[in-house]
């Protein structure tokens, strides 16, 4: 038996921030990230129809980019104060998967974060708030999720929050907010739904439910990422869409290797944080090759190729096809192929250069980390230590992948 866990309700298009207006409640708490949702005139907007509602406003905003526990414990002490029955989470994945973790903690203030490291052993949750999620990004499909991504800063690690308690009751969905995102956001965003919906595709729990929001997602990432990331603004809005069913797939499917690795090298160097996006894209088409040597997963990844319309005969070259389709679009949306060159040239920051003494002289327990990572376990094809090892330096080399 399976289980398919989604929101209640989904409002999406334009204008569907005013569905906020409709919330029936007393008391809510937004959670919100950097300024540039106040600067939009979003934040005030979202807050206006919240008091429309009826409902007295709490505003915690600032929320940082990989959420750190220290973060959650600030909100969720918050909320005890404030005591809302709604939690309104408005940014990307960020300030999504905060808002969840602090609800935990306003739900439960004695619970210890191990516990909640625990995958599907959440507490009840409900008891005293519901949630509701506003993406502003195009990537993370936190709106819709049963995941958060919090980071420890003392151990250099990023825990995946797996729960379907913490999937939103109320996702928003309106392309409207995200229209002015920056070129380098709409790539590593769109490239993390991409590898989703790939990760979810060859998950050992995919189903008929999961597989085919995947592979919707994938055709409208495919066909619309690149005119995004130009400025086209129908492509932003149907990218906010593949995001959002890419989210949907994965939250039931579970995801895979890439971020396992994405999550433990993401905060495990003394540089800046690898951004979560720009990782994916990375470690993607490395890992397809790594995947592919199992002959089931390699002939679903051919199926992805099949749909993607990009030909070849043999289930060998239809991986290799796809692979270098993958490449392509790093190519297009000026992301590095390897970790050794993420920094480089002004794409992130020379802050971020990751030097290879580091890199190596932390292999063995990044390794050990991302295999002990909640996203392995479905994973179809299980690495050794040795195998990761040889997996992470072929990804910060960028070597071919031959075992």
């Amino acid at each position: 038996m399976s289980r398919f866990t989604v929101p209640r309700d989904v409002y999406h298009g334009a204008g569907a921030l005013e569905n906020l207006k409709t919330l029936d409640g007393k008391k809510a708490f937004v959670a919100a990230g950097c300024k540039s949702m106040r600067e939009t005139g979003f934040l005030d907007k979202a807050i206006a129809y919240l008091k429309e509602a009826g409902m007295e406003v709490k505003l915690f905003d600032g929320i940082e980019p990989d959420p750190s526990i220290d973060t959650v414990k600030k909100g969720a002490a918050m909320m005890t104060e404030f005591a809302p029955d709604w939690i309104v989470a408005i940014g990307g994945g960020s300030t999504m998967d905060a808002a969840k973790a602090m609800w935990a903690f306003y739900e439960y203030p004695s619970v210890a974060f191990e516990e909640l490291c625990v995958p599907f052993h959440f507490p009840t949750l409900r008891t005293k708030a519901r949630f509701c999620a506003v993406a502003t990004t195009s990537g993370t499909g936190s709106e819709v999720t049963a995941f958060s991504i919090i980071t420890d800063n003392t151990k250099g690690i990023k825990y995946p929050l797996a729960d379907f308690n913490i999937t939103p009751d109320i996702a928003i969905v309106d392309p409207e907010l995200m229209a002015s995102m920056p070129k380098k956001l709409v790539a590593h965003t769109g490239m993390d739904a991409l590898t989703h919906a790939f990760e979810a595709y060859v998950s050992t729990v995919h189903d008929n439910y999961t597989d085919a929001l995947a592979l919707h997602a994938i055709k409208l990432i495919q066909n619309n990422l690149k005119k995004s990331f130009d400025g086209c603004p129908t492509a932003r809005a149907i990218m906010h869409d593949a995001s959002c069913l890419a989210g949907m797939s994965f939250s039931n499917a579970i995801l895979g290797i890439v971020h396992s690795m994405a999550h433990k090298t993401g905060a495990a160097y003394s540089t800046e944080h690898i951004i979560h996006g720009c990782a994916n894209a990375m470690y993607l088409p490395k890992v397809v090759k790594f995947n592919a040597k199992e002959e089931s997963t390699a002939i679903r990844y051919a199926e992805i190729a099949d749909f993607m319309g990009l030909g070849c005969t043999t289930t060998e070259e239809k991986v290799d096809a796809l692979v270098i389709e993958l490449r392509h679009m790093n190519d297009q949306l000026e992301i590095p192929q390897a970790i050794r060159n993420y920094g480089h040239g002004g794409v992130i920051s020379e802050k971020s250069v990751i030097p290879e003494e580091e890199f190596l002289s932390k292999l063995s327990v990044v390794a050990e980390n991302a295999i002990g990572d909640a996203c392995t376990g479905t994973n179809p094809r299980q690495p050794s230590q040795e195998e990761m090892e040889k997996l992470l330096k072929a990804v910060y080399y960028d070597l071919e992948i031959d075992f």
